[in-house]
């Protein structure tokens, strides 16, 4: 039997599978631009330890329609990991909101869905896209146990006096306006590694996670006491196209003397924002290339992303009284050697102390770019929502088969 782990976005069904047993899937997979022209789908098999990869150019009209390819492509003769879908004994999926009951990997009931659906103010780009991957899941694999694994989870652990607002407690009480934090998975996987690697289980770690989106976690012995984001995604570090913190003033300036909509200054805050602002791209490679060739747009762009990112480090190691370890992860965290540079720059007071050489490799997996006789240690962690989430589902179904 395996476990079919999915991460179903808006516009995207990003997959891998993995035996009920092991930890090393035998393919993954990415399907790009559903319901839009040059949809794309790149499935990766993994037979003898060598990768083989499939890039299959076509439409992807809806969600159905992606996960039906999916499904094709595991028992597809020539390149079959399973001979019937049937063999699937489990689903995870990857859900960003699950507010404030949804705390837990939770076996997914029509009550689950409605509460998800519930969410959906809170998470309008996600939560929509992950119930139509559930719901064609469940069409697809019919006798496997579909399970949510959700993203906020992870930031339950917080304090309320990091998670309340200080307004009106009925917003609290009636709206469940609060902050929920996300990249919980990826923070959780990370934090975890860097324990097991530091063989210190109470370690005080500042996690880091930096993509598209970028959010910061404080967690004190795998417990999470403080994050980045807040009610939504938009909240704390700069972002590809998202402001990250702004004065609330901004807003009500643009929207009192510019005459902008609520649905104007979404679209500018979520999509027109950020990197994509400061230096006319989203991409960090772009921005990179244009820092060094010396373009004053991409030097703000940079010193103003991790000149957030640095003070966040401030406040989280005041916040847990110590500091042992800063993680990168994600996309630019792992890749980007120029953010993590800069991060790590003027931190003696805390005895961040990167060594620049280590620093410029490209190699994989977890590494330690801090100076030999530093004390806080600067690790690269790649992440791995996909495991994580295929781990939490062997432990829910094994504690219910136990009745734990």
């Amino acid at each position: 039997m395996y476990i079919l782990v999915i991460n179903s976005g808006s516009s995207s069904i990003k997959y891998q599978l993995f035996p009920k047993h092991s930890d090393q899937p035998v393919c993954n997979g990415l399907i790009e631009r559903i319901g839009q022209t040059g949809g794309r789908i790149t499935h990766e098999i993994f037979k003898t330890g060598a990768a083989q990869t499939i890039k299959l150019e076509q439409s992807v009209k809806d969600h159905e329609a992606g996960m039906q390819a999916l499904a094709g492509l595991l028992t597809r003769e020539d390149i079959a990991v399973i001979a019937d879908p049937a063999q699937i004994g489990t689903v995870g999926h990857r859900v960003v909101h699950g507010g404030e009951t949804l705390t837990k990997p939770t076996i997914i009931t029509a009550e689950v869905k409605e509460k998800i659906r519930a969410l959906y103010p809170l998470a309008p780009l996600h939560n929509p896209g992950h119930i139509k991957g559930i719901e064609v899941a469940e069409k697809l694999f019919p006798s496997a146990t579909q399970i949510a694994v959700f993203d906020t989870a992870f930031h339950q652990t917080l304090p309320d006096k990091a998670y309340r607002y200080a307004i009106p407690e009925r917003f609290y009480k009636e709206d469940g306006i609060r902050v929920y934090g996300f990249h919980g998975i990826s923070h959780q996987y990370v934090a975890g590694e860097a324990m097991d690697w530091l063989k210190n289980q109470q370690a005080k770690l500042i996690t880091i996670h930096l993509g598209n989106g970028c959010s910061m976690a404080a967690v004190s012995a795998g417990n999470c006491i403080d994050t980045s984001m807040g009610l939504t995604p938009l909240d704390g570090l700069v972002m590809g196209t998202r402001s990250g913190a702004i004065d609330p003033s901004v807003l009500l300036y643009l929207q009192q003397q510019k005459g902008f909509t609520a649905e104007q200054l979404n679209e500018l805050l979520n999509k027109q924002s950020g990197m994509l602002a400061l230096a006319g791209y989203n991409d960090m490679r772009d921005i990179s290339r244009l820092y060094q060739e010396g373009a004053p747009a991409a030097k703000l762009a940079y010193e103003l992303y991790t000149y957030r990112i640095k003070k966040f480090i401030g406040a989280y190691a005041v916040a847990l009284n110590g500091l042992d370890a800063i993680v990168f992860t994600a996309g630019v965290g792992e890749n980007d050697a120029l953010t993590r540079e800069l991060v790590c720059r003027d931190m003696e007071v805390l005895d961040v102390r990167i060594d620049i050489a280590k620093n410029q490799l490209r190699e994989k997996g977890l590494r330690d770019l801090s100076l030999e006789d530093a004390r806080t240690r600067i690790l690269v962690i790649p992440t791995n929502e996909e495991l994580a989430i295929a781990r939490e589902c062997r432990t829910l179904k094994d504690n219910t088969h136990t009745g734990a």
